[in-house]
């Protein structure tokens, strides 16, 4: 048995071309990456807190061969995080790993008064390793078990800005 009849014999071309066929399909299909995770679960598939990212992400593509990705937002985020400035592009691409994120692009984060690209995070245990290229800062891998909102961090309350009601602001002396 086979797909075709001896007297019509499919010709070298036709072959090829369902090859090909058959080939575009599945890298097309592993560029998409599993499209029934979000970006932020596909973060803690290579074992990186959500929030990595703020909310807001639109869409990914995910090369699962290379690990080379892009993730989309609505606009350009920018938020404050204790003492750090943060801007995110609305297109942050790099290369992701287990525990490894390289060759990133679109995230910046204010040191003084420069602006310099963080190009590299690593994860080391609990540990968050963060590279500007010169230079790099740890943190606790805890801090980041929350998605900060663009305009406001975590410093928000519905979306808002939160409000601090002065009359229950404690003084100590």
């Amino acid at each position: 048995m086979g797909f075709h009849s001896p007297s019509k014999p499919i010709s070298s071309m036709a072959f090829l071309c369902a090859i090909l066929l058959f080939i575009l399909s599945s890298s097309i299909h592993s560029v998409s990456g599993t499209t029934n995770l979000t970006a932020y679960e596909v973060l803690q598939e290579y074992d990186f807190p959500i929030g990595l990212l703020p909310k807001g992400v639109t869409s990914y593509e995910l090369d699962s061969s290379t690990g080379k990705f892009s993730v989309y937002l609505n606009a350009t985020c920018t938020f404050t995080i204790d003492s750090y400035e943060l801007k995110y592009k609305s297109t942050i691409t790099g290369v992701i790993k287990k525990d490894e994120l390289s060759s990133l692009s679109g995230i910046q984060v204010k040191v003084l008064f420069l602006w310099l690209s963080i190009t590299e995070v690593i994860r080391d245990n609990d540990e968050l390793e963060f590279s500007v290229g010169i230079a790099s800062a740890n943190f606790p891998v805890s801090n980041f078990y929350e998605c900060p909102t663009c305009g406001c961090g975590f410093d928000c309350d519905d979306g808002n800005f939160r409000k601090i009601d002065m009359d229950r602001v404690v003084y100590s002396s």
